[in-house]
């Protein structure tokens, strides 16, 4: 344990819009001394230095830590944490938020999370593992409908198709190589419950809700997430005490006595059943676009949060959240999640942040003639706080009219049934 410095050098690895919401946070910090990103992105460079740096290479981003004087290290993404950054980082002394390889698991292979959950009785889906996707063929071809196929290993938010006929499970099965994990389709609404835990103290955050389908009325293909809202309705106090019960301190607790004890943001994506919450699947990290809405509502010092997280020192920061609504709408580009349209020139970002949202990037960079074009799917991330979900849905709305840019699509129903 230790206390925080009253300045901190920080690397954010990552270069979506949670990088982007995290670093604006961690920069409104008075401890937040030099802020680094790699990869970053064009909106991410604004607020901090972006860096060219393998995030994924545990040697390069200690060796990059140790040549800058970098005290404290923030994990956005999975595939570093997967590679083993964040063991890296630890074992050369230098605080990091963010889970080892091996707790890691909890996302990296939805079958390791399944047997887990099979041997502490952690509600979720009957399932089975499979080696192959050859293994699985007959089975889905005969299972009742509607049948959940998914990759096995990380699939960036994707990687999951609910098949509501024998013929496009098996098609789903034909797009995956490797392992796969194949389970009952639950019912109900989903929501998703977020903490942050040092090894030992656990705090709770705000719950959200993310709108994974890619078109209004929860329409189309699974996609990283096309907005999201805080808090979600649908996740009631009593609902989630009885889902951190059932569900997640019982992880914790698994993981502890495994001997890879849990450290970071663990989100849990949950199924609200008439049986009650039931576990969808783990990530290891704050979700994107759920970030956005969360850091938009974080009261409290990000820096302090972070090194408290980071040091073992949890239980001295109990951090506070606006009593405000957020609600964010994703800009992606065309062609997303399939082939996104890149290149494509957007104007409008200063226009929509002057009527008081927030604007993080997710997938941008700058032209070489200093134009933001679109560099990747998921894009603008528009982000907004109200007194309600209806008041915020209204202002990132109002700002999505200012935004142009051609090459870009959104969902105009994110938060609509809250």
């Amino acid at each position: 344990m230790s206390a925080c410095p009253e300045s901190v050098d920080i690397l954010v690895l990552g270069g979506g819009g949670r990088e982007h919401a995290l670093c604006w946070k961690l920069k409104q910090s008075p401890r937040c001394g030099r802020l680094l990103c790699a990869p970053g992105n064009a909106g991410i460079a604004e607020v901090a230095r972006c860096v060219a740096l393998d995030v994924t290479n545990p040697k390069a981003v200690v060796d990059f830590v140790a040549a800058n004087g970098i005290a404290l290290v923030v994990v956005g993404p999975e595939a570093p944490l997967v590679a083993g950054v964040a063991d890296a980082l630890r074992a050369a002394g230098v605080p990091v938020v963010g889970p080892s390889a091996a707790a890691a698991e909890l996302e990296a292979s939805k079958g390791f999370t399944k047997d887990l959950c099979a041997q502490h009785d952690i509600p979720t889906a009957r399932f089975r593992r499979f080696a192959s996707a050859a293994d699985a063929h007959h089975y889905v071809a005969v299972h009742p409908l509607p049948v959940v196929v998914k990759a096995d290993g990380l699939a960036g938010g994707k990687g999951v198709t609910v098949a509501e006929s024998n013929e496009e499970g098996l098609a789903a099965l034909a797009e995956i190589h490797g392992p796969v994990v194949v389970e009952q389709c639950l019912e109900g609404p989903e929501a998703s419950l977020f903490i942050l835990t040092d090894g030992e103290t656990v705090r709770v955050l705000p719950t959200a809700q993310d709108h994974k389908r890619l078109r209004d009325g929860d329409e189309g293909p699974n996609t990283g997430g096309m907005g999201a809202i805080s808090p979600s309705p649908r996740l009631t106090p009593a609902l989630q005490a009885q889902a951190m019960e059932r569900i997640v301190l019982p992880t914790l607790a698994a993981m502890k006595a495994r001997g890879t004890p849990f450290q970071g943001f663990l989100y849990a994506g949950l199924m609200l059943t008439t049986d009650g919450p039931m576990l969808i699947e783990y990530n290891v990290r704050l979700g994107d676009p759920e970030a956005q809405v969360l850091m938009l509502r974080l009261e409290s010092d990000a820096v302090e949060l972070m090194w408290a997280a980071a040091t073992g020192s949890l239980g001295a920061v109990d951090p506070v959240w606006s009593k405000d609504a957020a609600v964010t709408v994703v800009m992606a580009a065309k062609g997303y999640p399939w082939r996104p349209v890149a290149g494509t020139v957007i104007d409008g970002i200063s226009a929509a942040e002057a009527l008081g949202c927030h604007v993080f990037h997710a997938g941008t960079k700058r032209s070489e003639d200093g134009r933001l074009v679109a560099a990747g799917g998921r894009v603008l991330n528009i982000t907004a706080l109200g007194h309600d979900i209806s008041e915020a849905r209204a202002l990132a709305y109002a700002a999505i009219r200012k935004i142009r840019w051609h090459g870009g699509h959104f969902r105009r129903d994110i938060g609509k049934t809250a």
